[in-house]
């Protein structure tokens, strides 16, 4: 943690890029009452809906809003069950055009059948093997029979990577830590983790803001051993805002609480996206230390550089057109909203 107004790159732990394009789209058909509801009303009709240029600027605008608030690095979970392969690097590649660091993987889910399962692990697979940054993908535990959750394992397993798998979000997915407890290693990343009854092994991804719109309940992140790091659930990737309101979430369940430990876990994304540490944000306000940044509000990267190369210069992304790529993913959100 610096003390004057240079800190390095952020990392969002737990994004679903996908998901940028959401802003404005259709109601759904009824009104969602419970987190089951949500999925399978919003998120489960989007995600269907989904072709590969869509999800090329929904991944270059996530990247740019990321860039603008200084996070240099995004570890994503993607779905898109009716454009699956090739996906990944869809993503990865948008993410690199802006100038920002990803780690991919598609969601291995058995609500497509068992041909979208074997897509999902073909997927995960594929980029994984050809050089991909990333994890094996899992939706998560009440999604995937024991064979499913058993191919998911024993894929990252064969390919030395670890898992990234929602872990009871919600009280439906509450068998969830005894299924994952023998399977479950230290470099997998497990998140959300709301209702989870057992220490599991793997850094854990808290999205406290996606907790609190889903009406899942709170995490307690704090009551782990484990790695804790910051994830935003596809709500952007403005991780300092993040990191304020995981304060507040803790302080308001432990009136102890200080910014000292929601600060851990921003820094706890590092153990995902270590290269994240070389970049370099120099912000518009000093000194970043919590105790400040807890409670300032509207302070902004003025410079970002990536892997030696400055990507956004006095606010302003070098690589891309901020107004280009807004326009294109305005279009293509027109054209997810007329098939929702």
């Amino acid at each position: 943690m610096s003390s004057g107004s240079e800190t390095p790159g952020l990392v969002c732990a737990h994004h679903h890029l996908y998901s940028t394009l959401a802003r404005g789209m259709p109601a759904p058909p009824r009104v969602p009452h419970d987190f089951a509801s949500i999925l399978e009303l919003v998120w489960w009709r989007l995600d269907r809906a989904l072709d590969l240029e869509m999800i090329r600027w929904s991944a270059m605008l996530g990247a740019l809003e990321a860039l603008e608030r200084g996070t240099t690095a995004i570890v994503d979970h993607h779905a898109s069950p009716n454009a699956i392969e090739g996906s990944l690097d869809v993503i990865a590649e948008a993410c690199q055009a802006v100038g920002v660091r990803s780690s991919c993987c598609y969601e291995v889910t058995d609500r497509n059948g068992a041909t979208g399962m074997r897509a999902g692990l073909a997927e995960n697979e594929r980029f994984l093997k050809s050089g991909g940054k990333g994890f094996v993908g899992a939706h998560a535990c009440f999604t995937l029979s024991e064979a499913s959750l058993e191919a998911v394992a024993g894929l990252a397993s064969d390919l030395g990577a670890g898992v990234h798998i929602h872990v009871c979000e919600g009280n439906l997915d509450d068998g969830a830590g005894a299924r994952l407890e023998s399977l479950a290693r230290d470099n997998w990343l497990l998140a959300h983790c709301v209702h989870l009854d057992r220490p599991l092994r793997g850094t854990i991804a808290h999205n406290p803001r996606s907790n609190m719109n889903n009406a899942v309940g709170y995490a307690r992140p704090a009551r782990w051993h484990n790695t804790v790091a910051l994830g935003s659930d596809g709500i952007g990737a403005d991780m300092l805002e993040e990191f304020r309101i995981a304060y507040a979430r803790h302080r308001e369940d432990d009136v102890t609480a200080t910014p000292l430990s929601a600060w851990s876990w921003l820094e706890g994304g590092y153990a995902l996206v270590p290269e994240a540490r070389t970049d370099t944000v120099t912000w518009s306000y000093e000194p970043l230390d919590p105790w400040h940044l807890a409670f300032t509000p509207g302070v902004r990267p003025l410079e970002v550089v990536v892997d030696g190369e400055v990507v956004l210069r006095d606010g302003l992304p070098t690589r891309v057109d901020p107004l280009e790529v807004r326009t294109r993913a305005r279009e293509q959100a027109a054209r997810l909203f007329a098939l929702l």
